[in-house]
C-alpha cells in the first residue's frame, strides 16, 4: 500500500515535519511493506517557509531589518538561485508572534521589515518573490513594505509620515518617485487564504484589529483610515481594489500588494501544491493522511485540508484526518468527502493533556487507523 503523509501544523503543539515522522514510524509498525511518502504542506501563514525548505532545498538568507515597532531584528528568507525565486514570510520581520502581548497593537505598528527582505531579495537576484502574509501584526495596507522599497506617504502638507495604521488617514498623497527601478519587473505572488474586504465589517480592522490589540475607537479609526487610502488608491493609481476578495488579508497587506506591486492574491494552499508537484506525487496512492489543529468551518476556506481533499477528490483517493479536534457534525465531514476522521480530544484526559502529549496521541491515532485497514 502506498501512504501520502500531508498534514499541516498543529499551531502550537506539532509541525507538519513532526506529524510526517511520527505518522510515517507508526504506519510502518503496523504495514512494515508500505510504501509511506511525507509531503507536508502550509497555506502560507507562519511555517510555511520551513515547509517549502523542506521539499525545495533552497538558501536561507539572513537579513537586519525593523520589527513592528522599528526595533532592529534579523529575518530570514527563502531564496533558491537556480530559479532566480525568494520565499518571503511576512511573520518572520512584521509577525504578531514578535511582540510581547502589551505591545500588540496594531494602530502603531509597521510593515516596513517585510519590504526591507524584499527589497533585500530584489538586490540578491530574485525575480520571482512569493509572500506569505499569514500572522502579521499590522494593520497599516502594506505603507511600511512600501516604504522600504521608495514610496513615501506624504500629508496635507507634504511631509512624510511615518508608516503605521494610525496615520492611514492622513495620507494625502503618495510619492513614486524614489521606487526602486526594478520592482515593475518582478513577478510577486501572494499567499493569501482569506477573501475579506479592505474595510467595513467584514474588513481587516473590525475582523483582525481587536486580536492585534486594537480598542474599539481604534478600530474605527483604521477602518477610516483604510477607507481613505482606498480613495487615494483610486485616484492615483486607478486601483479599485475596495471589494477584492482578499485585500484586507494581513491588515490590507493584501491590498498594498495588489497595488504596490502589482501582485496576484492566489490561494495559499494552491500555491504551495503547485510549488511541490503535489497533485503529481499523490497520483498511485491508496490514501493520504492529512491533519491540523481544528477541523471546523474554516477548514472550508482555503485552507490546507480543503487543498488536500480537492487533489484526492480529482485523484479518486481516501482521506484520513487526524487533527487535535473537530466542531463538524458527521454528515459535515461525509459531505466534505472525508473517508475517515479521529481526534485527539477522543483520546486525551483535557486540553492539557492533549497539548502536553500530543505525539503519543497522534502515533496511537495512527495505529488504529492502520489496524482498521487490515479488516
Amino acid at each position: 500500500m502506498k501512504f501520502i503523509i500531508a498534514p499541516d501544523k498543529f499551531k502550537g503543539s506539532l509541525t507538519g515535519l513532526q506529524f510526517c515522522k511520527i505518522a510515517t514510524e507508526s504506519l510502518l509498525q503496523i504495514h512494515p511493506d508500505a510504501d509511506v511518502v511525507s509531503l507536508p504542506l502550509a497555506d502560507g501563514g507562519d511555517g510555511t517557509i520551513d515547509i517549502l525548505d523542506f521539499h525545495l532545498s533552497g538558501k536561507r538568507i539572513k537579513v537586519k531589518v525593523n520589527d513592528p515597532l522599528f526595533r532592529p531584528i534579523e529575518a530570514s528568507y527563502l531564496y533558491m538561485d537556480s530559479i532566480k525565486t525568494a520565499f518571503i514570510e511576512m511573520a518572520a520581520a512584521s509577525g504578531l508572534a514578535l511582540l510581547k502581548p502589551e505591545e500588540q497593537n496594531c494602530f502603531y505598528t509597521t510593515s516596513l521589515g517585510t519590504g526591507e527582505l524584499i527589497k533585500d531579495a530584489i538586490e540578491k537576484g530574485a525575480k520571482t518573490i512569493i509572500l506569505g502574509i499569514g500572522g502579521s501584526a499590522t494593520n497599516d495596507c502594506g505603507m511600511g513594505m512600501a516604504n522600504a522599497l521608495g514610496y513615501q506617504f506624504l500629508d496635507e502638507n507634504g511631509i512624510e509620515l511615518s508608516p503605521i495604521g494610525k496615520n492611514l488617514s492622513k495620507v494625502h498623497a503618495i510619492n513614486k518617485d524614489h521606487v526602486i527601478e526594478i520592482l515593475k519587473d518582478i513577478d510577486f505572488k501572494v499567499a493569501c487564504d482569506v477573501t475579506n474586504p479592505l474595510y467595513g465589517k467584514h474588513g481587516a480592522a473590525f475582523v483582525y484589529g481587536p486580536q492585534k490589540g486594537a480598542s474599539k475607537e481604534e478600530i474605527i479609526l483604521l477602518d477610516k483610515g483604510l477607507q481613505h487610502i482606498s480613495s487615494i488608491f483610486k485616484k492615483q493609481f486607478e486601483r479599485d481594489i475596495e471589494q477584492v476578495a482578499g485585500a484586507g488579508a494581513a491588515g490590507g497587506m493584501g491590498a498594498g500588494a495588489i497595488v504596490f506591486l502589482n501582485a496576484a492574491l492566489e490561494s495559499g494552499i494552491t500555491l504551495v501544491k503547485g510549488l511541490i508537484d503535489f497533485d503529481k506525487k499523490i497520483k498511485d496512492a491508496d490514501w493520504i493522511i492529512t491533519g491540523e489543529g481544528n477541523l471546523d468551518d474554516q477548514t472550508l476556506s482555503g485552507k490546507t485540508i480543503q487543498g488536500v481533499l480537492k487533489s484526492a477528490r480529482q485523484n479518486k483517493i481516501p482521506v484520513a484526518v487526524l487533527c487535535g479536534s473537530t466542531s463538524l457534525s458527521k454528515k459535515e465531514i461525509n459531505a466534505l468527502g472525508i473517508s475517515y476522521v479521529d481526534t485527539i480530544m477522543n483520546e486525551a484526559k483535557n486540553l492539557e493533556d492533549a497539548f502536553e502529549n500530543t505525539e503519543m496521541y497522534l502515533s496511537k491515532m495512527v495505529k488504529k487507523f492502520a489496524e482498521s485497514l487490515r479488516k
